[in-house]
Parts: structure tokens; sequence; C-alpha cells
């Protein structure tokens, strides 16, 4: 019994330390996003040109994800954790070297380069510590793990949106340097609480050769490749057509374009956060199956569409985007917070760092073609051509996910 209760004590300080490190991750990297958008706005860029200022942030995820898994697999995680968050120091800390008097295609070049920067650091710190929660949280039922990764997950995504409205208020107040260099000392001391961790978390004794990272189970495949889709829906018309057509045909200032999208990411957040409490009443008490991934991604597919038709019939499309985005947001966070809890249930403890950072990779990838339709569409069909792509999307999503499999116990209990 008492060694039963250490052991429980030990895991509930892992998973406060891993979480503690992935909020200060989150908060700079909501807050560096908004500091980004502002500042490049300020200074003359196009929404288009901004955006593609991210290109790479999402492009470096799909080589991190898929390498970091292997990495952490190989060095633990506990090394992949705290590299992210270095990464992201250096990253903060190149961008504060940034000079407005630069010819535009060398501010470019060189924001894009810190992004990739920060990229690589999103990647390895979110696979580090999904991955983590695998191996502290004492998974007593498959409902325990639900619960905490969508603690951690839907605090991650608040957390987020509380950063962008930090890095507004940090450039009005302290200005683009100091409010970047304010938040690596942030983050360095963040770096700290590693020195609490275990250092052999997610290694696996046995050593993987490179070509079996192309290797994974099918329900892995399966879920990986839904998640493509379902990333890619969001971002096809949340990352570059909703904030060109919020502030070009609405008329939304910058700051009540951005404020909306922040408050959408912290309500995003919170309904993952409550996504266990609010799903046990359709389930019955039980965690998630096959059949709740299916029921929640064939429900989004609605959405989008409905938004569509509703801005082409004529109707106020600020009220049609407010209301449409709300619904889109509730039925997309019970979609992310199944996916991210389906990922461990079906891994094994000994190829969770390997498996969720394949996962991972297809979420990047997701989002890389997302981001990159959204302003290719966009210029060609507005923002209804982008939920028209969107709606298709997710129903591809949708339809990969009928293969899934339910999870087995085994897999979920530790």
């Amino acid at each position: 019994m008492g060694a039963a209760t250490t052991a429980s004590n030990a895991n509930l300080k892992n998973y406060m330390l891993v979480t503690l490190a992935y909020w200060g991750f989150t908060l700079t990297d909501g807050a560096l996003r908004m500091l980004v958008l502002l500042y490049f706005n300020e200074i003359g860029y196009t929404p288009l040109q901004i955006a593609f200022l991210f290109l790479f942030y999402e492009a470096f995820g799909i080589v991190t994800n898929f390498l970091g898994g292997w990495i952490g697999s190989q060095m633990g995680l506990k090394l992949t954790l705290y590299a992210g968050i270095g990464l992201q120091v250096f990253a903060l800390l190149m961008l504060s070297f940034l000079n407005r008097d630069w010819v535009q295609w060398m501010a470019i070049a060189y924001v894009m380069t810190a992004q990739a920067f920060s990229g690589i650091a999103k990647d390895l710190t979110k696979m580090s510590s999904k991955s983590a929660i695998r191996l502290v949280v004492p998974q007593d039922a498959q409902s325990s793990l639900f619960k905490w990764v969508a603690v951690l997950t839907g605090s991650k995504n608040a957390l987020k949106g509380v950063g962008f409205f930090m890095g507004a208020a940090l450039l009005a107040t302290v200005g683009f340097v100091n409010s970047l260099w304010m938040m690596a000392a942030g983050l360095f001391l963040v770096m700290l609480t590693g020195f609490f961790l275990p250092g052999g978390m997610g290694k696996i004794k046995a050593k993987v050769k490179f070509t079996q990272l192309f290797s994974k189970s099918p329900e892995i495949n399966v879920l990986s490749a839904a998640r493509f889709f379902l990333f890619g829906s969001r971002d096809v018309w949340f990352v570059v057509g909703l904030p060109v057509f919020l502030r070009s045909i609405l008329g939304w200032s910058f700051f009540e374009a951005g404020g909306f999208l922040a408050c959408w990411v912290i309500g995003y957040g919170a309904v993952q956060f409550l996504a266990p409490t609010l799903l046990n009443r359709f389930n019955g008490g039980q965690p998630p199956q096959s059949k709740t991934i299916q029921f929640w991604t064939f429900t989004l597919t609605t959405v989008p569409a409905a938004i569509a038709v509703a801005l082409q019939a004529g109707l106020p499309a600020a009220q049609v985007i407010i209301v449409g985005l709300a619904v889109f947001g509730i039925v997309f966070a019970f979609n992310s917070a199944v996916h991210s809890y389906l990922v461990l249930a079906f891994t094994d403890d000994d190829k969770v760092a390997l498996n969720v950072g394949f996962y991972y990779m297809a979420n990047s990838g997701g989002r890389l073609v997302g981001t990159v339709l959204s302003g290719l569409v966009y210029q060609l069909s507005g923002l209804v051509g982008c939920l028209g792509v969107s709606t298709l999307f997710v129903l591809a999503a949708g339809i990969i996910s009928l293969k899934l499999p339910d999870p087995q116990p085994s897999k979920a209990i530790a």
C-alpha cells in the first residue's frame, strides 16, 4: 500500500511538472504568434504575407514529429521536452535582433527561419508532453486517461488564447524587442523544472531502426490519416481566409479580429477541458469508442457546409460567422479531445513516443496543407470556397474513421 501511494505521488508530481512546462511554452507560443501578426501588420505587410511567415512553422513540424518520436524513444522524453523549450528561448532571442530597416525579402527570410525553430520547439514540446502523460498518469481505467489528456489539451488551448492577449498587451506596453526578451527569460525559468523529472521517461531498451518509423499499427495509421484531414479542415478557413474576411469584408479592426479569434481559442480549450464530463452523458460513463469519433466527425461535416450556405443565402455575415464559428469550435473540440485520447489508448508504453510522434506528424501535415490552401482558395473563391474545402476534408476524416476498431482495455491501462 505504501509503495503504491509513493508511486501515485511521484506520478502526480511528474504530471504537474510536465503540465507546467507545457503551459509555460504554450503562453509564449500564443503570444509570439500575436506579436508577429501585430508587428508586421504595423509595418505594412498584407495579411497573406503575414500568414506565409508561419509557413516554416508548420512545415518543420512534420519532420520534427516524425524524428522527435524516434529521438524520444531512444533518449527519453525529458530530453525532447526541454530541448523544445530551449529552442523556443533561442527563437525568441533570435527574433529580438530583427531590424525593421532590413529590405523586405531579408526580413521575411529571417522571420521564417526563426519561426522554423519555433515550430520545431512547439512540436517537440507537444509530442513529449502528450507522450509523457501516457506514462505518468495513474491509469486505473480508460476514463482516467481520457480525463487527464483532456485536462492537458484543453488547458493548453485555453492558455494559447490567453497568450494572444498577452502578446498584444506586451507589444503595446513594452514594445516588440522587450516583449521577446521577457518571454525568453520566463521560459528559461520554466526549463529549471526539468531537474525534477526522471530522465528515462519514454525511453525503450531496444534500438529502433530508422526504417521502423514507417511501420505503425493499423489503428495508428488510420487515426493519423483522419487527423490529417481533421486539422486541415480547420486551418483551410481559419488561418488565412477567416482573418482576411473579418478585416477586408466585415471591416473589423485588427484588434477586433484578433480578440475575437483569441476568445474562440480560449472557448475551444474550455470545451476540450470539459469534454470527458460532457461526453460521459452521451456514452453512459464509458470512455470513447470508435463510434464516438465517427459520430462527432460526421456531425462536424455539417457545420462548415451550413456556414457556407448561410453566407451564400445573404444572411448577415457577422452573425453567421460568430454563431457558426462557435458551433464549429464546440464540435471540433469534442473531435480533437477524443482523437488525443485514442492515440494513447491505441499504443503501448514502450511505443508511445514513436506512435505519438508519427500521429502528430500527420497533424502538422494537415495544418500545413490547410494553411497553404487557405490562402490559395480564398484568393480564388473567397471564404465560401474555403468552407467548401473544409467540408470535404471533414467528410474524408469521417470516412477514414469508419475503419477504426474500439480500443482494447489492455492498451489503455498501465
